[in-house]
C-alpha cells in the first residue's frame, strides 16, 4: 500500500521517493543504451526514453507495493 513517509519532519508521498529512485536508475540505463546505439534504431528517441522511464517507474512501484 502506498503511504506517506516522514522525511525531515515532513510527510512525503511514497510515490515521490519512487520517482526520485526511478530517475536515478533511468539515467544509468539511458546512458548505457545511448552508448550501445539503441536510440539510433528507434523511430522516435524521446518517446522511447519516455517509455523506458515509465517502465522503470512502474516496476519500482509494483515491485515494492504489497
Amino acid at each position: 500500500m502506498l503511504r506517506e513517509i516522514a522525511l525531515f519532519d515532513a510527510l512525503v508521498p511514497s510515490l515521490l521517493l519512487y520517482f526520485v529512485a526511478s530517475i536515478a536508475l533511468f539515467v544509468v540505463v539511458d546512458r548505457v543504451l545511448q552508448r550501445l546505439g539503441f536510440y539510433r534504431l528507434t523511430w522516435h528517441p524521446s518517446l522511447a526514453r519516455f517509455g523506458l522511464f515509465l517502465f522503470v517507474f512502474a516496476t519500482f512501484v509494483f515491485a515494492t507495493s504489497s
